[in-house]
């Protein structure tokens, strides 16, 4: 049996269907032992929830032994299935179920992975930690692209770590309905990282290469300079050019290897750029 299914007993009701439904669904199961088909129903229900053992908890309840309990939920038929959350019947199903109808009735009271993916996600942001908050975030928006707030916490710490063009690519497709204050503080926040963008000194450097194109000198401390003002990918293309020509040339593996390092892990340029620089070296 599934760690997450316990036999409902008056002594342990006030924890399973109380203090356990304040953080998980509860999904109570009564069935008693002549009636058939509960009883062809009580595996089904049990192999579901040991497949959702993060947020589902199985209270089976034998109507025999538990009447004080059967009639407390008022059960009238066999099987039934109630769904308990925070202390409170909130869905359920009377008679024969399969497992297809079971799920779908589960599937729209537990709790979906992207959404812890997203909690942790935006909890990092607000710590400032952009870098993991990053590949939380991607998790979130990979498994679930419809989730607007996926979507604006990707963009949010895709600004942060410099990926402007990415952020902007993500809120093209925002619709009208979604266009909310989070929308428009982060339409504010690209505004600013472009402005940032176009310092004199990145402007300046930028027309000596044009002037010198051949000069690693130059390259080089160009890319440190988008590097600083989060423009990591062009950045990491001169890095790249110096390094087709000399390996050695002054701090140019360093610079990159660290620049690529420091790239949040679920980046899609972390593993272009490492596989790039790992076919120069090797």
């Amino acid at each position: 049996m599934a760690e997450n299914v316990v036999a409902l007993t008056v002594e342990n009701f006030k924890e399973v269907i109380v203090d356990n439904s304040q953080n998980k669904l509860v999904a109570v199961y009564f069935y008693a032992p002549w009636d058939e088909s509960s009883m062809q129903m009580l595996p089904i229900v049990e192999a579901i929830a040991s497949k959702n053992t993060e947020g589902l908890v199985l209270a089976t309840v034998n109507c025999d032994e538990q009447q004080q309990i059967t009639a407390q939920f008022g059960v009238r038929g066999l099987p039934t299935l109630m769904l308990v959350k925070e202390g409170q019947p909130i869905d359920g199903a009377a008679g024969p179920q399969d497992e297809a109808q079971l799920n779908e009735l589960l599937d729209k009271h537990l709790p979906k992975p992207e959404e812890g993916l997203l909690q942790q996600a935006d909890e990092l942001i607000a710590q400032g930690d952009y870098n993991q908050a990053y590949t939380l975030a991607k998790q979130a928006f990979d498994l679930n692209s419809e989730v607007i707030g996926a979507r604006f916490s990707l963009a949010d710490c895709s600004i942060e770590l410099g990926q402007v063009d990415a952020a902007k690519a993500l809120l093209e497709t925002v619709t009208m309905v979604d266009q909310d204050a989070r929308y428009h503080t982060l339409i504010g926040k690209i505004e600013l990282a472009e402005k940032a963008a176009e310092s004199p000194e990145l402007k300046e450097l930028q027309a000596k290469l044009d002037a010198d194109p051949e000069n690693d000198e130059i390259k080089l401390q160009l890319a440190i300079q988008l590097q600083q003002a989060h423009k990591v990918e062009p950045a990491l293309e001169l890095l790249l050019s110096i390094l087709k020509k000399d390996m050695s040339f002054g701090d140019a593996k360093k610079i990159t290897l660290d620049t690529i390092n420091a790239l949040p892990d679920g980046e899609p340029l972390k593993s272009i750029y490492r596989r790039k620089v790992y076919s120069l070296l090797y």
